[in-house]
């Protein structure tokens, strides 16, 4: 059984989706004669139809059903058959270099770190580039070169974070100051739990050590970046970070309260 992310899945859905629920050219009929030809899977079996009987439906049921070597057999098989075909969808640049790292991933059991916690928070054209830049790093599993964008995103989320409450910062404060004002501003918002507050307080000071990060260990000067393990160990630390933030602060206009101490 294979565990995609919903990020996974859209660059299995933009390499193959057509029209909505249909996959490439591919009428019932030839779907189910490729699954057969090609893999030796009856596609129409009745396991890959809880999520719906369309062509799309299936295919996902089938990817988060099988297991890794089926998966990426069949998603390498269905690329081949695309690039056979004379008038293909067109699909942006980098589809193939994503669907590849993506398979490559799944066949050698090696787990891409998660880029949920990366979310589109406002309708900001420059945050499009910046969000899809790192899930491109990630994607082709290379988190040394995501850590510079990843502390920019972090920089104006937490301004953003800000903005929505009135409270004033400046683009030359570093952003541990702009994560401590947020924490404050919680504080002063509701009561958090012992264990809340203090992991948010903690958090200040992970920042803090991750302005020196950018500045002297990624892509955003002339630097050696760090080894993939230490990389991928901060991405997934900032990360979770930024998953817990927004686990609190969407409770912020659904209770005063977080719960007492």
């Amino acid at each position: 059984m294979v565990d995609l992310k919903h990020s996974e899945m859209r660059i299995i859905e933009t390499a193959f989706q057509a029209d909505p629920g249909y996959v490439l050219n591919f009428s019932d009929r030839t779907f189910r004669e490729f699954f057969e030809d090609e893999l030796h899977i009856d596609i129409d079996d009745k396991r890959y139809r809880q999520q719906g009987s369309s062509k799309m439906n299936r295919l996902r049921a089938f990817l988060k059903t099988e297991t890794p070597t089926r998966v990426a057999a069949a998603l390498r098989a269905l690329w081949s058959y695309r690039e056979s075909l004379t008038q293909a969808r067109q699909v942006p640049d980098g589809t193939q270099h994503r669907l590849f790292a993506l398979i490559a991933g799944i066949e050698s059991g090696e787990d891409i770190a998660r880029t949920d916690a990366i979310d589109r928070f406002s309708n900001d054209e420059t945050l499009e580039e910046l969000v899809a830049a790192i899930e491109r790093d990630i994607q082709a599993d290379r988190p040394g070169a995501a850590l510079d964008r990843l502390h920019t995103y972090c920089t104006k989320k937490f301004g953003h974070l800000l903005d929505q409450r009135g409270i004033s910062w400046t683009r030359e404060e570093p952003l541990h100051s702009r994560v401590g004002k947020y924490v404050r501003a919680l504080q002063s918002e509701r009561e958090l739990r012992n264990m809340t507050l203090q992991i948010l307080k903690n958090a200040i000071g992970v920042f803090d050590k991750f302005n020196h990060v950018r500045n002297n260990q990624t892509l955003a000067h002339d630097n050696e970046l760090p080894d993939k393990a230490e990389a991928r160990f901060i991405f997934d630390s900032v990360t979770a970070i930024l998953r817990f933030v927004r686990a609190v602060d969407t409770v912020r206009y659904e209770s005063s309260v977080v719960g007492a101490n």
